[in-house]
């Protein structure tokens, strides 16, 4: 499963690939210079709003997100077991 995110930078919405997940942060992937190291980040993973979040690196199009807080595990289990919208990309791996 790959899912598509929509997500909040600089005050406008992108839409991202999750590419892994955990607890505290995840890893995404969108266009080339869609956000820099400690912009603020909020994010909406089918249908559930994960724990706020700032950039923590940058390597080209794929960016880490560092949560404030923590994504509960069920959570995390519901979003990579197909609770959201599959699509033909990649698949989502969870990170422990």
């Amino acid at each position: 499963m790959s899912l598509t995110v929509k997500s909040r930078v600089r005050s406008r919405v992108v839409f991202v690939d999750l590419l892994d997940l955990s607890e505290g942060g995840c890893k995404i992937r969108a266009k080339p210079g869609f956000a820099e190291v400690g912009d603020r980040v909020t994010m909406k993973m089918g249908g559930i709003n994960a724990p706020l979040g700032s950039i923590a690196w940058v390597d080209g199009s794929i960016a880490g997100v560092a949560f404030e807080g923590a994504m509960h595990p069920a959570v995390i289990d519901f979003l990579v077991e197909g609770g959201a919208a599959p699509d033909s990309g990649p698949s989502l791996r969870r990170v422990l």
